[in-house]
């Protein structure tokens, strides 16, 4: 799960590294190899592999650092990246063993994995976005809209709870409506 921070951190980091800062490349193999790691024992038990695997991806990504394209999502092209390596190596090792390939597990959870991180990344940007829009309203506006829409409160409990009669909530409920409509575009 990468946070605001984290992205931000990352940009600073890979526009460090790009230009030739290797400290910077070391904070960023610090940042994202215990989650490249815990993806990875997902897809295999094979430690050792896993290992070289992931050093592999660091190194492919520190001899494109001058590469005209850029990474937009470090997190997710490392992630990608690891994936793509071990399928390769699970390849090229199904290709030179004797065993058959119905003796070889297979496991799903490589895609679960990869869908519930790029799932939880977008949910982040939305609740930052919501939270940004949110600001917009006033405190009262702010209060009604978080009783409805959040905790699926009818009117008449937010009349009571907001102290208001039943016009003035709808009113504000519109009012701070437009006003978020008015900020999201």
């Amino acid at each position: 799960m990468a946070t605001i921070n984290q992205k931000e951190r990352t940009q600073q980091l890979m526009t460090a590294f790009c230009a030739g800062n290797d400290n910077a490349f070391a904070e960023l193999y610090d940042m994202y190899v215990n989650m490249l790691f815990n993806y990875g024992i997902k897809l295999t038990n094979d430690q050792e592999l896993l290992k070289d695997c992931i050093h592999d991806v660091f190194v492919k990504v520190y001899c494109k650092r001058h590469d005209k394209y850029a990474i937009n999502n470090l997190g997710s092209y490392l992630l990608i990246s690891l994936k793509n390596r071990l399928l390769d190596e699970f390849r090229r090792h199904t290709f030179s063993t004797p065993n058959e390939i119905e003796s070889y597990e297979y496991r799903h959870a490589a895609e679960d994995v990869e869908r519930d991180y790029m799932t939880q990344e977008h949910s982040l940007m939305q609740s930052a976005k919501v939270a940004h829009l949110m600001k917009n309203l006033t405190r009262r506006q702010r209060q009604a809209i978080t009783l409805y829409y959040l905790e699926e409160r009818k009117y008449d409990e937010i009349c009571d709870i907001m102290k208001m009669n039943y016009h003035s909530v709808r009113n504000l409920m519109h009012r701070g409506m437009l006003k978020l409509r008015e900020a999201a575009m």
